[in-house]
């Protein structure tokens, strides 16, 4: 077995000329020995060790790309729009679910129903096959607990961003990638387009600090720059691993409250991408219910979705039925998310 690093930049030698007239087969020019070539926007140190063992598992050669996390998800779903006639890649991993359902939607990926994915909750499986959803994040408020040390004090809404009394004091990442471009996304419907502008307005007075990513908002509030911001329960348990003085908060949870944004992972079969066969066993593998205990018990500390397999240990990371949930349409939100970012760029700098 072997890994190949790739980039975008990196030529494939084979040119794919013809698209599969099923994806039951291989895509032209590409035979049953050559590497299945993966995206992933999930963070690398997260899914290169599992990538690692399903390649040595299947006995597969895998060529990967990952995204920056300042690109995160928007670069690589870019290059697969760009590649649609001529596919490079065989599998999508995203780190979330809106793109993916997009370029479903686009004709970028490829009917697959995986045998792996019959117990996923219908919720985050594509009807027509194309995406299935695995191993969630949430949406989460970090707090420094040495800035506000007492619970009592702690923000418990999407709306606090928006509240005087924590006047430049808290942030959130800029909504033009990954889980943050969703969760705005989304909420467009949850909320209304009326709220969701009133939201923003109200959090640009009160000076909260957009900035490039949710990692960025993450050492903010752990390095005390912020008192809180939102941010994915992975970055989160990241803090908490290395001894930062932070704590987790499921937005939200009141009576008549939207509820925590839950965001899964989502993987998707390219369509006419290299190698289709060994591409769908990889995705079989993926969408394992080993797979998602693997990434809930790493520091990455996903959250299953499927009943029965174990959660991450962080009490603080709570499992399925534990919180209340925000209701979101995924199939609306991916049709959606490039005319959020149209009408909404210029009011956020995009």
């Amino acid at each position: 077995m072997r890994i190949v690093p790739t980039t975008f930049s990196t030529a494939v030698t084979t040119l794919l000329l013809l698209s599969l007239a099923s994806c039951g087969g291989n895509a032209a020019g590409a035979s049953a020995g050559d590497p299945v070539s993966v995206y992933c926007a999930l963070d690398q140190e997260f899914s290169e060790p599992v990538l690692k063992d399903l390649a040595k598992q299947l006995g597969v050669e895998l060529k990967l790309r990952f995204d920056s996390e300042v690109n995160k998800t928007v670069g690589l779903v870019s290059a697969l729009v760009e590649e649609k006639a001529t596919p490079r890649c065989s599998v999508f991993w995203n780190n979330e679910l809106a793109n993916t359902v997009s370029l479903a939607q686009k004709g970028v990926l490829a009917a697959y129903d995986s045998p792996s994915a019959q117990d996923i909750p219908q919720q985050w499986r594509d009807p027509e096959h194309r995406w299935t959803g695995f191993a969630a994040r949430a949406r989460i408020l970090i707090v420094n607990t040495k800035l506000i040390p007492d619970r009592k004090d702690w923000p418990t809404s999407y709306l606090d961003l928006a509240d005087p009394k924590w006047k430049g004091r808290c942030a959130i990442a800029l909504p033009k990638t990954g889980t943050t471009l969703t969760h705005f996304t989304a909420l467009q419907k949850v909320i209304g387009d009326e709220a969701l502008g009133k939201w923003i307005d109200d959090m640009q007075k009160n000076e909260v600090a957009f900035l490039g990513s949710n990692g960025a908002t993450m050492r903010a509030v752990r390095e005390g720059t912020m008192a809180f911001a939102f941010t994915d329960t992975d970055d989160f348990h990241t803090a908490k691993q290395k001894g930062f003085d932070v704590a987790c908060v499921f937005p939200d949870q009141g009576e008549g409250q939207i509820g925590t944004m839950l965001i899964p992972n989502a993987i998707g079969l390219v369509q006419g991408g290299p190698n289709q066969d060994a591409a769908k066993k990889l995705i079989d593998a993926i969408l394992s219910r080993r797979t998602e205990a693997l990434l809930a018990a790493a520091d990455s500390a996903q959250i299953p979705l499927r009943e029965g397999v174990t959660g991450p240990k962080d009490a603080e990371i709570k499992k399925l039925g534990g919180f209340r949930q925000m209701a979101w349409d995924p199939t609306w939100t991916g049709a959606h998310i490039d005319t959020f970012q149209r009408e909404y760029g210029k009011r956020l700098g995009l």
